[in-house]
């Protein structure tokens, strides 16, 4: 397949880059500067400026664009941040393949389990409605400009959870303060967290690509975890203790809406579409993932 992506050079994209270009497909990347070889094209999404060239005879196009979630306080301008760098670039593919005669077939484009909003009860299948917050609502409109493709395109708009992976991610400020003996839950840790490896998270969106499944798809492990229980697996893979719980009031008076929009979110979401179509996890279980992660924090 040829494959267009946006955002490959995230730690998502990278990892499916490589395993799209390890399975033979071509993969042209749309970067924001000047293309340095073939394998890249130049677009400028906050401008909804992208050469619609690009997407001639192209098997379909994954947009995984979007400014860091958990990196910074969410102020006003932030959280405009956030909305810009996801909806302007789905809309700016989305006008390009319409501008085509024969767009490509299927369109990937990233969603977030924040769709969801910040604390639901009960488990979350993809047929459960959206919540309410900043995350919720940006995850309505991110999804809403995907399903802007032109009539015959298959969308996908994978609704992704905390993806666990040794190079950042939500583990990123976790795993150090882990390995030194000072990480703890967050909160009560009695809140759900839809965790998932890197390596399946990249599996899925290769599987989605290869699928017939469209629409939201929860992307996450079979296995239901609250943040206890992830950090108590997170401490035994690596021999460390983990009783420096950080309390949520000091988690708000630090991070301020995105402490419960994301570190105290309770979302117990269950893949069901991925299960049904037979999808298969390297890591379905918290064991089989800490495993991974040691092994992967040793190279």
């Amino acid at each position: 397949m040829r494959i267009v992506m946006s955002g490959a050079s995230g730690m998502i994209g990278t990892a499916l880059a490589e395993q799209l270009t390890g399975q033979g497909h071509e993969v042209i990347h749309l970067v924001r500067r000047p293309a340095r070889n073939s394998a890249e094209w130049t677009w400028d999404p906050a401008a909804g400026e992208l050469d619609a060239a690009v997407l001639e005879a192209t098997d379909a196009v994954v947009n995984l664009s979007g400014a860091g979630i958990g990196d910074r306080p969410w102020t006003k301008r932030r959280i405009q941040v956030l909305r810009d760098s996801r909806v302007q670039a789905t809309q700016t593919l989305t006008a390009a393949m319409r501008s085509l005669s024969a767009p490509p077939p299927a369109f990937i484009s990233q969603s977030a389990s924040g769709y969801y909003g910040a604390s639901r009860d009960g488990v979350l299948r993809e047929d459960s409605g959206p919540g309410g917050g900043v995350l919720g609502s940006l995850c309505v409109e991110w999804e809403r400009s995907a399903h802007a493709a032109p009539p015959g395109v298959r969308v996908v708009t994978p609704r992704t959870g905390v993806v666990l992976s040794a190079s950042g991610g939500a583990l990123g400020p976790l795993l150090p303060l882990l390995k030194l003996g000072l990480g703890g839950p967050f909160g009560n840790g009695r809140q759900f967290w839809p965790w998932i490896t890197l390596a399946d998270e990249a599996s899925a969106l290769a599987y989605l690509l290869a699928s017939d499944l469209e629409g939201p798809v929860n992307v996450c492990a079979p296995e239901s975890a609250d943040v206890n229980a992830i950090v108590a697996a997170l401490a035994k893979a690596f021999h460390r203790p983990a009783a420096f719980r950080v309390p949520r009031p000091a988690l708000r008076l630090v991070l301020g809406t995105l402490a419960d929009e994301l570190v105290l979110a309770n979302q117990q979401m269950e893949p069901a579409k991925l299960a049904e179509a037979g999808f298969q996890w390297q890591h379905p279980s918290l064991s089989d993932a800490m495993n991974w992660l040691v092994t992967e924090t040793e190279r």
